[in-house]
């Protein structure tokens, strides 16, 4: 079955400065979308293939079965335009959405620019960010297989603390691997998740092969999510079918749960009378900037608009921006399916940078597919000018953002200084995807001076993709 919610705009158009002065657009429960968007039929082309890790072949369902339910499998791969959202997963939903779109008025005054400047809030949810929009699914679809535990791995904790709740809800045991130097810079994320019932673990451990053999290099090893991945998927793979495992980020179908941001997006944006020039979302993986983007560039790709598409990431971890296009690993020692995406090198190990979230080697192939196309632009920001950005929009708006969303915080003030620069209106539309209230570590350490910035030198990003598998 199909669904579709949102009206056309006409190539190119949006209205002069709206004469409504509202800061919030609400969307009722009844108006929350019932499907989710999938992205595969508007895409230019069809991906790369998902290949095995042993035979280089690609992968069947049966190969991912040790990880995941099939229904999950199945819409990995789905080439349907809209997939339905189970009555128990909106029942959840339910909690939070729809979420605000908000439109940040006072930034503009605090900018002096002609732009108007929006955003969509996902700090709304109980944890604080848009994570659970694909825990509550995935960790639904795993019970109804009859999944009684899920391993997992966690950068920041907004994912770990995202799957915890969900396995709360649904009576699923959960065990996180949380990155090492965040499980220290965070520890009440930590906190969060085992008040919400599951054990953590800081990554890497002596818990298993993958986590002892980094050990092994590297006893003082902050960790990586790749690492962590590793550790994970090492636990699934081996539990004889016990346990599953689940990802916050990456795969098509935890994209695919995210674009619910964007659906209820677009219909907001009616409710303003405008439509964005440009939308912009932070990268580290790339599911909350998918979630805003993805219905916006299937709408643009349909209808021939020129609206602009931005994926912002860390300089410290550019995978989009310096990364190689090419098949690798998902995790650090080689257990996860070769997928083609922008890496780092699936050993890359990248600075202990406040944004958590986003130190990740490589970016979701649909993500590097849009970016390779040209569809999808890419900006790299050092930490200082992010968190200055992020302190300018907390006293204008009063949302303190977190670090990884402040990226996106930090391109749209550029765009509205940039419009302010040329004279000229500019729609501006952002993805704030999580509050940074577990974060005030970071905070504390810009206020005094302590952050540095991280440039990863491309002689180490090079020798790092020089050991990326061999695909022919």
């Amino acid at each position: 079955m199909l669904f579709h919610y949102f009206l056309p705009v006409s190539k190119g158009a949006h209205p002069t400065m709206p004469d409504n002065k509202h800061i919030k657009y609400l969307l009722s429960e009844d108006e929350m979308p019932r499907a989710w968007y999938n992205i595969m039929p508007d895409l230019p082309r069809m991906p790369d293939p998902v290949l095995h890790p042993g035979t280089k072949q690609p992968v069947t369902p049966d190969d991912l079965a040790p990880l995941f339910p099939m229904s999950l499998i199945m819409q990995e791969v789905s080439m349907e335009p809209y997939i339905e959202i189970p009555e128990p997963v909106r029942d959840v939903y339910r909690q939070w959405r729809p979420s605000p779109l908000f439109r940040a008025r006072r930034l503009e005054q605090a900018l002096d620019t002609p732009a108007r400047i929006y955003y969509k809030y996902e700090g709304v949810s109980p944890v604080g960010s848009h994570k659970p929009n694909t825990a509550v699914a995935q960790v639904y679809y795993n019970k109804e297989a009859g999944t009684k535990k899920i391993s997992t791995e966690t950068g920041a904790g907004q994912w770990g603390s995202a799957l915890a709740m969900a396995g709360a809800f649904f009576g699923v045991e959960i065990e996180v691997f949380m990155v090492k130097v965040s499980y220290q810079q965070k520890p009440y994320r930590r906190n969060l998740m085992e008040t919400y019932g599951a054990t953590v673990h800081a990554s890497p451990t002596n818990l298993t092969d993958s986590g002892r053999s980094i050990l092994a290099q590297d006893p003082d090893s902050p960790g990586s999510l790749g690492i962590a991945i590793s550790e994970a998927v090492e636990v699934a793979a081996k539990s004889g079918g016990t346990v599953k495992y689940s990802l916050g980020s990456v795969l098509n179908h935890v994209l695919m749960h995210q674009t619910i941001i964007g659906e209820e997006a677009l219909l907001q944006m009616q409710q303003a009378d405008d439509y964005p020039d440009v939308v912009i979302g932070c990268v580290g993986g790339g599911s909350n900037m998918s979630g805003l983007l993805f219905p916006f560039i299937g709408k643009a790709r349909r209808e021939g608009l020129d609206t602009r598409f931005v994926a912002v990431e860390p300089m410290a971890c550019p995978s989009l921006t310096k990364g190689l296009y090419a098949y690798d690993f998902g995790d650090t020692v080689g257990m996860t399916p070769l997928v083609r995406m922008h890496t780092l090198g699936h050993d890359f190990i990248p600075p202990g940078i406040h944004a958590g979230g986003l130190r990740y080697h490589g970016m979701a192939p649909l993500v590097s597919l849009l970016h390779d196309e040209g569809i999808l632009e890419a900006q790299a920001y050092h930490q200082n000018a992010v968190f200055e950005a992020a302190v300018r929009f907390a006293r204008s708006e009063g949302i303190v953002p977190a670090p990884e969303t402040a990226h996106a915080v930090r391109s749209a003030i550029d765009e509205a200084l940039a419009a302010k620069e040329a004279g000229e209106e500019r729609v501006i539309l952002f993805n704030l995807s999580g509050h940074g209230h577990f974060d005030m570590g970071a905070y504390d350490s810009y206020f005094a001076g302590k952050l540095q910035d991280y440039e990863y030198p491309a002689e180490a990003v090079a020798a790092a993709q020089q050991r990326l598998p061999q695909v022919v």
